[in-house]
């Protein structure tokens, strides 16, 4: 396969996470890190890491917006719910299995 095909495959593929993502709502990211290690704020994180290492002026605010189709702000006020004790205890057990991303871990 060609570099280029890989990439448009790879980039559609993100775009439908992206939208799948946006579609559920309902799904928290704690969730997500609990039970698949990485969550919306990963994908930003990590958008923003390949925009810098290509010298893309990125802020991570920047890159959230595009992952959460909104500011972050406007989606913790319209979907996010505060995270229970036993969530926090998973997350924080489970935090050895969490994607690597650059400065973050």
């Amino acid at each position: 396969m060609e570099d280029t095909t890989r990439t448009e495959l790879e980039a559609a593929a993100f775009r439908g996470l992206i939208k799948h993502l946006g579609n559920r709502t309902d799904v928290q990211n704690i969730d997500l890190m609990n039970l698949a290690g990485f969550c919306r704020n990963c994908l930003a994180k990590w958008y923003m890491a390949a925009a810098v290492d290509r010298n893309i002026a990125m802020d991570y605010d920047q890159a959230r917006k595009i992952v959460y189709g909104m500011s972050y702000g406007q989606w913790k006020t319209d979907y996010q719910t505060p995270a229970s004790d036993q969530q926090m205890k998973l997350f924080k057990d489970t935090k050895p299995l969490h994607a690597e991303i650059s400065g973050h871990n």
